[in-house]
C-alpha cells in the first residue's frame, strides 16, 4: 500500500464498514419498525471506520492508538446512554414525524433518508481519524491539547446526561424544566460536549500532519453544523415552547450551546 491509491482503499473499508452497518440497521428497523435505532448505532458507525483506518494503514504509531482510544470511549459510552435512554420507549416522536412525511412505503424511503444519509454522514465525521492515524511525526503539544478537550468534551457530556436521568427519574420533575447542573449554564450540554470531542479529535489530527491535514475540519465543522442546525438544536426546539410553556422562559435565561452565566431573562438567549 503506498501514497494516495492506498489511503483511498482505507477510505473506501471504512465507507463500506459504515454502509454494512448502516444496512444491518435498516433490516432492524423494519423488524422493530423503529427508524430511531439509527440514533443507537451513529456513534458505532463513525468510531467503526476510525478502527478499520487504525488496522488497515500500514503503520500503528502511538497517536493513532491514542485517538482511537478517544473514539471509542466516546463511541461505546454515547451508544449504552442512547439504548438504556430509548429502551421500550419505541420510535423517537422525531422519526414518527419523518414516517409520517414519506408515506407509503416509508419502510424502503427510510433506506436512503435516514440509513444510507447517516452511513455517509459518520463516515465524513470519521476523517480525523483517516488523517491523524497516517501521520508519523511525533507527539507535540497540539496532540496533547486535543486529546485533553476529546476528554473534557466525553466527560462534560457523560456529566449532562448522567443530571437529566437523574431529574426524569425523580416524580418531583414532572412538568418542570430541567436547570440545574450543568442545564442551569448551557440547554444543551451533551451537545456541547460532543462538539468539544470532535474538535480535539481534529486537533490530535493536525497535531500529525501539520496543516496537510487541515482538510478533516469538515468532521468538527459537519458535527457542529449537524447538533446546532439541523437533528439536534433546531429540531428539538422547534416546538418545545408550545407544548411547554415554561421552556420558552428557559430560552430566555439560558445559551443554547456555550455555557455561560444566567440570564435576566429580558434578553434572547444566543
Amino acid at each position: 500500500m503506498s501514497g494516495l491509491t492506498g489511503v483511498a482503499g482505507v477510505a473506501s473499508a471504512g465507507l463500506a464498514l459504515t454502509a454494512s452497518l448502516a444496512f444491518l440497521t435498516w433490516l432492524a428497523s423494519l423488524a422493530r419498525h423503529d427508524a430511531s435505532l439509527i440514533d443507537r448505532m451513529w456513534s458505532v458507525f463513525i468510531v467503526g471506520a476510525g478502527l478499520v483506518y487504525f488496522a488497515l494503514l500500514p503503520v500503528q504509531t502511538v497517536r493513532g492508538l491514542w485517538m482511537a482510544v478517544l473514539g471509542a470511549a466516546w463511541s461505546v459510552r454515547l451508544c449504552l446512554y442512547v439504548t438504556w435512554r430509548n429502551w421500550g420507549h419505541g420510535e423517537d416522536r422525531r422519526y414518527q414525524a419523518i414516517r409520517a412525511r414519506n408515506q407509503p412505503n416509508y419502510g424502503f424511503k427510510s433506506l436512503y433518508l435516514v440509513f444510507a444519509l447517516q452511513a455517509v454522514l459518520a463516515w465524513i465525521v470519521s476523517a480525523p481519524f483517516l488523517a491523524g492515524m497516517a501521520a508519523a511525526r511525533p507527539l507535540g503539544p497540539l496532540d496533547v491539547a486535543g486529546a485533553v478537550l476529546a476528554l473534557f468534551g466525553i466527560f462534560f457530556e457523560a456529566v449532562g446526561d448522567a443530571q437529566m436521568a437523574r431529574f426524569k427519574a425523580d416524580p418531583k420533575s414532572a412538568g418542570q424544566v430541567m436547570d440545574r447542573g450543568l442545564w442551569r449554564y448551557t440547554r444543551h450540554p451533551n451537545y456541547f460536549g460532543e462538539a468539544c470531542v470532535w474538535w480535539g479529535i481534529w486537533l490530535v489530527a493536525v497535531g500529525g500532519t501539520g496543516w496537510s491535514g487541515a482538510w478533516s475540519i469538515v468532521s468538527p465543522v459537519l458535527m457542529t453544523v449537524l447538533l446546532l442546525k439541523v437533528s439536534g438544536v433546531r429540531m428539538l426546539e422547534a416546538d418545545i415552547g408550545e407544548r411547554r410553556p415554561a421552556y420558552r422562559d428557559y430560552i430566555a435565561r439560558t445559551n443554547a450551546f456555550l455555557p455561560g452565566p444566567v440570564k435576566d431573562g429580558r434578553r434572547k438567549a444566543s
